[in-house]
């Protein structure tokens, strides 16, 4: 194992620990109130669903795209994480078949953060040099693709069945990261 392998296994450990301390909710005893959450330690994105992923974006898929106002991630979910370090999650389906979805997530993160995210995927594998920035993709086995890439300070995740390699979640990945990309300039 290469030092850069031993410094990462060390990181995503780490990460692991962390993030269940840091993106988790602290979960109460039989108690008879609300449950505390942690602080936030994501900045707001402040832009609209429909700013970060125009639908002129989609019209490489071949199909028609409407926005799913009432989208809200499943609770564990990369997306729902997101949201409770005040990111903004948003999911597209397909006009005719429902059954279609792209949803995406970003989060405004600190750089400790996004390190141990990166060391986390770097771990796991699948890494995309034509992303742009640092990026990953994995294809579950129920056939949703998942794209990771970082645009610092902004972690941007997707996925969807269309993503069966990563060129599929490019188009996506490229949109967004178009439209945060100027905020992390000074």
């Amino acid at each position: 194992m290469t030092s850069r392998s031993r410094v990462r296994a060390i990181s995503a450990a780490v990460l692991a620990t962390t993030s269940v301390a840091v993106l988790a909710g602290c979960s109460g005893g039989g108690g008879s109130g609300p449950t505390p959450s942690p602080t936030p330690i994501g900045k707001p994105v402040s832009q609209t669903c429909a700013e970060l992923l125009p639908l002129e974006s989609l019209a490489v898929y071949g199909q028609a795209f409407e926005q799913v106002a009432s989208y809200r991630p499943a609770k564990g979910t990369p997306a729902a994480r997101i949201v409770q370090q005040q990111g903004r999650a948003c999911q597209f389906r397909e006009v005719s078949d429902h059954s279609v979805t792209i949803s995406f997530a970003v989060a405004d993160l600190p750089e400790k953060s996004l390190t141990n995210l990166k060391d986390a995927l770097y771990q796991r594998g699948g890494s995309v040099p034509t992303y742009t920035v640092e990026g990953y993709f994995d294809l579950a086995d129920d056939g949703v693709g998942r794209a990771d890439a970082f645009a610092d300070p902004y972690w941007i995740t997707a996925s969807s069945t269309l993503f069966t390699e990563p060129g599929g979640a490019q188009p996506v990945v490229d949109a967004v990261r178009g439209v945060v990309k100027p905020a992390t300039t000074k």
